[in-house]
């Protein structure tokens, strides 16, 4: 005789507030980190650090070593490492300030061309391009360690960057190239809050087309409180950051020497704002393609699987040696913006341009969650890492600390987040 065995149903796991979001806990944990270095150093510098002024200052700053940062995950995921990105930076900056100073118009160009800037932009590319893929052909085909190749790269590129220019500080640069440094090309309010509406249009049909697509396919959705929720955060996020910058206004005397250039026939009572900057349009758009890329590409996919285990990616099929030479042909073309950027900030180009860019913009990957051993890493994650290293320095500048202090407490800061990544990851693979 056997006996009924009764089954009860077991209900699902009860699931907190931030699983059922499925927020990514480490960007939490980045942006935790952001907000707690911007309020102690808000307190410690009696409330200046957190005005408009200094964060746009502060975005403006951080562009040039995020865009570098984006390129250096798909480098570190593939469990390579670039030591010559601030070389390279210099010697594409060196070529196109002394393409749009002096090259162009010794052949005829007029100062001020609208073709000067464009041209000099389009040769630091190639340059930066020609030298990655040099890297990559190096580390791929000949199989030179990435280490050895880029620390050459290192002494290399800049020194080449110094005898373009016999050492020599060019400048000025033309005044359409240094719109991207930042306080030179600003969009204003009107036409800066016209693109957050788009944006934040973006971001909540972007939500809430992938819910639809989910649905249609069968697959398991979030909450529509949740997704509600997400779509009030990101709203609030970009309204408040284009609110801050456009609340920056541009100082009379600068718009005395130009009141049309603002909107304003005379300079009295005309009260402008610099809003958001070109330079940083400029890396949202880098970002987005690079996430693309990432995500939605075959190239993207092929990163992350020769990360994960490079031997097996060989025997699927892929190309890993052609594939390191387009990674760090990639990387190059990005350090040659990122000149642009970086130059144009300063309205000049300088031989000490990129010094130490290298280890920030490989702290900001690491900070961000690139994992050294490979196969992990997010774009978002670099860019975040990049704007607290930013954050770290700019704020212990304006508290007085020293200059070797602050590299003290940068690398510390670098050492502490490589122990925190391990142990985080130790601890969900024990999971």
């Amino acid at each position: 005789m056997s006996a009924d065995v009764t089954t009860t149903p077991t209900s699902p796991p009860k699931r907190s507030f931030l699983q059922t979001l499925e927020v990514d806990t480490r960007l939490l944990g980045m942006i935790g980190a952001f907000i707690l270095v911007a309020l102690v150093f808000n307190i410690l510098t009696d409330g200046r650090f957190l005005t408009p002024r200094n964060i746009f200052n502060l975005t403006i700053q951080t562009v040039s070593v995020a865009i570098m940062a984006t390129g250096m995950v798909f480098v570190i995921v593939t469990r390579h490492i670039d030591l010559s990105v601030g070389a390279v930076l210099a010697a594409c900056s060196a070529l196109m300030a002394m393409t749009q100073v002096r090259f162009l118009p010794n052949i005829g160009f007029d100062i001020g061309h609208w073709a000067i800037p464009w041209i000099a932009i389009g040769a630091g590319i190639i340059l930066g391009g020609l030298i990655g893929a040099f890297n990559g052909w190096l580390v791929g085909y000949q199989g030179i360690p990435a280490f050895i190749v880029t620390l050459g790269g290192f002494l290399v590129w800049r020194n080449v960057g110094w005898y373009q220019t016999s050492g020599q500080t060019i400048g000025p640069l033309d005044q359409t190239f240094m719109m991207f440094g930042g306080i030179n090309g600003t969009l204003g309010g009107t036409v800066s809050w016209i693109i957050g509406i788009l944006a934040i249009l973006f971001v909540v049909f972007a939500i809430f087309n992938a819910r639809r697509v989910k649905t249609a396919h069968g697959f398991p959705v979030k909450p529509m409180w949740a997704e509600i929720t997400l779509a009030g955060i990101a709203t609030g996020a970009i309204a408040g950051f284009i609110a801050i910058l456009t609340s920056y206004e541009v100082p009379a005397r600068v718009v005395a020497r130009d009141p049309a250039k603002y909107g304003c026939e005379v300079a009295e009572g005309c009260q402008a704002v610099y809003g958001l900057p070109i330079s940083v349009l400029l890396l949202i758009a880098i970002a987005a393609i690079m996430t693309v890329i990432a995500r939605k590409t075959r190239f993207g996919r092929y990163i992350f699987a020769t990360g994960g285990n490079p031997d097996a990616a060989e025997l699927s099929g892929i190309n890993t040696r052609m594939l390191t030479v387009k990674i760090f042909m990639l990387m190059g073309v990005l350090c040659a913006i990122a000149a642009v950027v970086a130059s144009s900030r300063l309205a000049n180009h300088s031989n000490d341009l990129g010094t130490l860019d290298e280890l920030r913009v490989i702290a900001a990957a690491v900070i961000g969650g690139t994992a050294l051993s490979g196969g992990i890493g997010t774009i978002y994650g670099a860019i975040l890492g990049a704007l607290i290293m930013q954050s770290l320095q700019s704020g212990m500048a304006m508290v007085g600390v020293d200059a070797p202090l602050q590299n003290i407490v940068v690398g510390a800061v670098l050492v502490v987040a490589v122990f925190i990544d391990i142990q985080y990851r130790k601890r969900m693979g024990s999971k």
